[in-house]
């Protein structure tokens, strides 16, 4: 029973994850820690504030490292959040999550929705491991419902740095800024041996072939790039094609 000084409760309220905190309502602080890590105006209280966010992200490492030391082979997926359940590209992550778990390995994704929460679902249906290493946003983007083993993280760099240690392949489906940086991060890791070679597929023809002529017209005809840098990434629609590398990778280790 309901009386009339009892506050009613809504659930429609925005939340925001900040590593182990949830925040909702008015406590949800308006900038990102890694907002304020970067932003070097404002007050001096950096000087004194940064040391002590060494620990902080510190922390965030330390609790990756744990997490997902005994994962075992991974593949990480990477495409755009913004696809919707029942579109073409949304069954497509789903299906490569499904094979790449099929074939045995763990999947990696941001843990968001779209292609990310496709892949995680594809890797349930395939009995593998699921995985989401989240970060904190302006705006909210929690882990999907699909993932079984997830990471909160608070700085983008230490995120990055668990996507490329644990993973032995990137598959990298159609996406925007975001699916392109993490693209570009791991050829530059590969290019300037800072990791093990590992396969780097781009999957959608149609989608990367702008991009691809680009790199070779232009890119590595004016030799911004070596001869054979391009030779790093394989393009394919052939699903088949692009788990058989991440296995045959797995297989030379």
């Amino acid at each position: 029973m309901t009386t009339s000084n009892q506050r009613p409760v809504d659930l429609d309220f925005p939340t925001r994850t900040k590593g182990p905190i949830i925040q909702r309502r008015g406590q949800i602080e308006r900038t990102t820690t890694d907002q304020r890590l970067l932003d070097h105006r404002g007050p001096t209280d950096w000087v004194h504030s940064d040391p002590w966010r060494v620990l902080r992200i510190e922390a965030e490492f330390i609790e990756g490292f744990g997490a997902l030391a005994e994962i075992g082979p991974a593949i990480a997926v990477f495409g755009s959040a913004r696809i919707k359940p029942g579109s073409a590209e949304y069954e497509m992550a789903e299906r490569a999550g499904r094979r790449l778990a099929e074939a045995g390995f763990a999947v990696i994704t941001g843990g968001g929705p779209g292609a990310m929460e496709a892949a995680n679902r594809g890797a349930q249906q395939g009995n593998g491991l699921s995985v989401g290493l989240n970060i904190e946003l302006p705006f909210e983007q929690e882990l999907n419902h699909w993932v079984d083993l997830g990471i909160n993280f608070r700085y983008f760099f230490a995120r990055k740095t668990m996507f490329v240690k644990y993973s032995q392949g990137f598959l990298v489906l159609p996406g925007g800024y975001g699916t392109l940086d993490e693209l570009f991060e791991a050829v530059t890791l590969v290019q300037t041996r800072k990791i093990t070679r590992f396969p780097v597929v781009l999957f959608g023809t149609d989608y990367w072939s702008g991009l691809m002529e680009w790199l070779e017209k232009s890119v590595r005809a004016e030799e911004k790039i070596g001869s054979t840098d391009l030779d790093v990434l394989t393009v394919t629609d052939d699903l088949d094609e692009a788990v058989e590398l991440m296995v045959a990778a797995r297989d030379m280790v």
